[in-house]
């Protein structure tokens, strides 16, 4: 059995922001040489996601409206974690509870040298609380 690992680095600008990142996922089953086997993508921070969904704005601006009336960012004292961590100017608690929304990670199936998915899947990285780099780990296992 192979094993295949590398990290992608993500600068989202924004407080939050949806990517595709199928594309360097792709390029990664390749690089691998693996062609049947499983692949973990796993946003690597506390208030980052990854998922698999569909790439269209429209959705993406719905996940953002959702989780935001869910979970709203302000007022930010409403959040005993930003209260705790004020010292350091931490006011990221609505990010973390996001992030457990969404979740963490996927496992994609590798079927002859390529992402084994259904119609309209992507793999997106959802950022909760941006503004600095953050890390995806792609790990792959197989043949």
């Amino acid at each position: 059995m192979k094993s295949y690992r590398k990290e992608l680095w993500l600068n989202v600008k924004t407080r939050r922001g949806f990517i595709n990142i199928t594309p360097e996922v792709e390029k990664c089953v390749e690089e691998s040489g693996i062609k049947e086997g499983l692949m973990l993508i796993n946003a690597m921070h506390i208030t980052s996601s990854v998922f698999i969904n569909d790439d269209e704005p429209g959705l993406h601006q719905d996940f953002d409206d959702f989780l935001e009336e869910l979970v709203p960012h302000e007022p930010v004292t409403k959040y005993k974690h930003n209260v705790y961590l004020h010292a350091v100017g931490e006011d990221n608690a609505d990010a973390h509870i996001k992030r457990q929304i969404i979740g963490r990670e996927v496992v994609v199936a590798i079927t002859n040298g390529k992402l084994d998915f259904g119609p309209w899947e992507k793999i997106i990285y959802g950022e909760f609380d941006g503004g600095r780099k953050k890390r995806v780990l792609i790990k792959i296992i197989g043949e």
